[in-house]
């Protein structure tokens, strides 16, 4: 069985369930995202003026920042209730239609992967977010008859790891489009200030900014690593988290100073052994690893682009000579920066 991959941005229902009560409940306890939130405040503002629904938002941004949070937070910010779905969970037109006709005027929907609808179902789509109006067909073939159902004013929030896989046809129905970034070290450390405190986990301010420093600007890894560090403290120390007692816990699970894992060394080392630092195509570097391509796309490399270890060009990915000098392997031919970087 895989172990679980402690510095994985993705979430799951039972990491939720371990930890409740950290995800903030209105916009003025978001920490980072300043311009998203500022924007979101004013949008807001004016929709509860004119007593108006708030037009359809995409979220779009690496996973693990905060866009399923805030679904939240705008739901409660609009006093209305929330339903919560995922693209690869609407397999068909139907599945749509019993979520929208259940809905009261100024709920919210939020769809998270929503780049990973269906066609059919994406189109079907189209008119509920336009004209807040579905034309579904019951049965088929020649007895088939479509009925026109009118929808109650709602908001569709959805959620994108993937801006890129969207048609321009969902893209421009939306009217409010945020990009969510990396977080910095302080705002990650003010995060975990915040959650520590709910936890009821005694703490340095060192730690807290040694434990943001590897937390790949990354909220939801900074929580689960303050999870995990907490544990440790708890069976080989006082229980409380000072930097040492940071250090000796992430060094444990193979996490080093700048927050890279296993997972992340072998990608760099397989690029730069196998492939002498590239330019290496990212199908060959799955298949050289083991490992899905998504796998790859999605938990490996937007970290590793961020923190400069890599850059992608037309020809592949290469590792940068920081990659080989964090490695200890300076003294390998590490290739210049590779000219047409995408």
């Amino acid at each position: 069985m895989a172990r679980e991959r402690i510095l994985s941005a993705q979430g799951s229902h039972d990491e939720a369930a371990a930890a409740p009560g950290l995800r903030p409940t209105r916009l003025s306890e978001m920490v980072g995202q300043r311009q998203v939130i500022e924007q979101l405040q004013i949008a807001l503002s004016a929709a509860r003026r004119r007593g108006e629904p708030l037009e359809h938002v995409l979220l779009e941004g690496p996973p693990g920042l905060g866009k399923t949070t805030l679904a939240h937070v705008i739901s409660h910010e609009l006093g209305t209730t929330i339903r919560v779905t995922s693209g690869p969970a609407i397999t068909k037109q139907g599945d749509l239609m019993s979520l929208l006709t259940n809905m009261e005027t100024g709920d919210v929907l939020f769809i998270d992967e929503v780049h990973r609808l269906s066609k059919p179902v994406e189109e079907f789509l189209y008119p509920a977010m336009e004209e807040f109006r579905v034309d579904f067909t019951i049965e088929g073939g020649l007895s088939g008859r479509t009925i026109n159902f009118a929808l109650k004013r709602f908001t569709l929030v959805a959620a994108t790891t993937r801006a890129g896989m969207l048609t321009a046809a969902l893209r421009d129905r939306f009217g409010l489009r945020y990009h969510f970034d990396f977080y910095g070290v302080e705002e990650l450390a003010e995060i975990l200030r915040r959650s520590a405190a709910k936890l009821k986990i005694a703490c340095d301010d060192g730690a807290l900014t040694s434990l943001a420093r590897r937390s790949r600007g990354t909220p939801r890894v900074a929580n689960r690593l303050l999870r995990r560090v907490r544990d440790y403290a708890q069976v080989r120390a006082d229980g409380r988290l000072a930097p040492g007692v940071v250090d000796e816990a992430l060094a444990f699970v193979q996490i080093d100073e700048l927050g890279l894992d296993e997972l992340d060394r072998n990608f760099l080392k397989v690029l730069m052994r196998t492939y002498d630092g590239g330019p290496a195509g990212i199908d060959a570097l799955a298949a050289s690893m083991g490992q899905e391509r998504d796998t790859l796309e999605d938990m490996v490399e937007p970290y590793l682009l961020q923190i400069g270890f890599l850059t992608r060009t037309r020809q592949g990915r290469c590792a940068s000579r920081a990659a080989y000098e964090h490695l200890g392997l300076s003294g390998a031919a590490a290739p210049p920066t590779p000219p047409g970087e995408l």
